[in-house]
């Protein structure tokens, strides 16, 4: 989960994932916990929620010990910040880490203003992440938190638990 206000969302992926009989595991930027909190997703997922590089319970290193047997990575709410760092390789948080760690399918659910959306550097990153391999769900066009409606808004949480059984079923 990374920081946009659409992270509220995530709550009700998490759920609707868990339900699915997914064993879901987050990971949060630090950005994300201003936006949602740690314990409403480690209830939710029933497990503890990953937001730091380094951390003594995971002595391999949290990256190396999360990537381990992830069948699929979703990042929702996929921020342009986040996209810049996937696009780029930067790994400078716990999730663009993770992201280069990974060797599964990755999902991507951008959320983000209409005018971020319409940048071309954010079109740049998204058309190198799709020749990259990653998958999107999304942006929808709708009431944006900026109060105006436009491109940009995250998809719904059962349209992302969608997509995601569709990359998983590939």
């Amino acid at each position: 989960i990374t920081g946009g206000i659409a992270a509220y969302k995530s709550a009700i992926l998490c759920s609707r994932l868990v339900q699915a009989g997914c064993d879901v595991r987050v990971a949060m930027t630090p950005a994300a916990t201003e936006f949602i909190g740690t314990p409403t997703l480690a209830a939710l997922s029933g497990k503890p929620v990953a937001t730091a590089m380094f951390d003594a319970s995971h002595p391999l290193g949290t990256h190396i010990e999360l990537a381990d047997q992830i069948d699929l990575m979703i990042v929702a709410p996929a921020t342009a910040s986040l996209l810049s760092r996937f696009a780029t390789g930067r790994a400078d948080d716990l999730v663009s880490t993770l992201y280069l760690q990974v060797q599964c399918p990755v999902l991507l659910a951008p959320a983000m203003s209409a005018p971020m959306w319409s940048k071309p550097v954010v079109r740049r990153n998204v058309a190198q992440l799709r020749e990259d391999g990653c998958h999107f769900v999304g942006p929808e066009s709708g009431w944006l938190s900026c109060r105006v409606s436009g491109d940009g808004r995250m998809s719904e949480p059962e349209e992302i638990r969608e997509a995601a059984e569709s990359v998983f079923n590939r």
